[in-house]
């Protein structure tokens, strides 16, 4: 069977999923012989590209971790969310401070269906089946309302998400919308590719961009400018394995230390702004 109905929602199995397939390269379990088929021409194909992956997953736990640590944000918002893996969002912020509150939003049905078993754990967590594209959807709903005081800062989570939307979409206009709508203290952390001149990331901008129909790599400039109106804290936009980097070590050795990174470690850039 292609398809599988899960409360409402139709899980396409004879179609990739975004969410899907970055599950299969960080070595999960939830994802099909289509995405698997994706998955496959990094590993085959651009070896050592998975590194992108580890590398970005490895600095947004360093940004929730520090965030939880060294501000009073206790609210996450965590757009495009995609499938639970190791340390999630509210593992890692409730692991430091246990009264912290997530809504996970994706608009892939299969996250909705292991959003149900996280909600039958944890109560300081709601997952959220809807389009980042519609930012105002994602803030009226009930379950979003239920769990986020917008009186009080919040940290709005982009991770590895706006590169899916077309400049015709205006990415722009969906972290402006998050900016004009949080108070002051409000974080906002985004990881991005970005722009390469070399083969390499051509040939992974090819295949995202022809499995998905969409897709759109940014310069470190055009990246930067998605936050306007935001103070961009130190080190500025620069790649996953250098922001904010621990020793602690790991298989892909995204910790950037003592060495030169890899054209991969290069192609995604991670930042953290402020609402003043």
């Amino acid at each position: 069977m292609a398809l599988m109905t899960v409360e409402g929602s139709s899980i396409d199995s004879a179609r990739p999923s975004i969410a899907r397939v970055y599950d299969y390269l960080l070595g999960g379990k939830d994802n099909y012989a289509v995405d698997r088929e994706v998955g496959d021409v990094f590993f085959r194909d651009l070896p050592n590209s998975v590194a992108i992956a580890f590398a970005n997953r490895a600095a947004l736990t360093r940004a929730i971790a520090q965030i939880v640590t060294t501000t009073g944000v206790r609210q996450f918002i965590d757009l495009g969310s995609g499938l639970p893996t190791a340390d999630n969002v509210h593992q890692v912020a409730q692991r430091h401070a246990p009264e912290s509150r997530i809504v996970y939003v994706d608009n892939d049905p299969q996250v909705l269906v292991h959003g149900s078993a996280l909600l039958e754990q944890n109560d300081r967590t709601r997952v959220v089946r809807a389009d980042i594209r519609d930012p105002g959807g994602v803030r009226t709903h009930p379950d979003t309302l239920e769990l986020i005081d917008f009186a009080r800062p919040v940290a709005v989570i982009l991770s590895a998400v706006l590169h899916h939307v077309n400049d015709e979409e205006d990415p722009a206009s969906i972290v402006r919308y998050w900016r004009d709508h949080v108070p002051s203290g409000s974080h906002f952390f985004v990881s991005h590719f970005r722009s390469g001149d070399n083969p390499e990331t051509a040939e992974a901008e090819r295949v995202l961009q022809q499995t998905f129909g969409r897709g759109r790599w940014r310069t470190d400039d055009e990246i930067a400018s998605l936050l306007d109106g935001l103070e961009l804290l130190a080190p500025g936009i620069v790649p996953a394995p250098l922001w904010r980097p621990d020793t602690a070590p790991n298989p892909w050795n995204t910790s950037g230390a003592e060495r030169e990174l890899s054209v991969w470690e290069r192609l995604i850039v991670a930042g953290l702004a402020r609402k003043a």
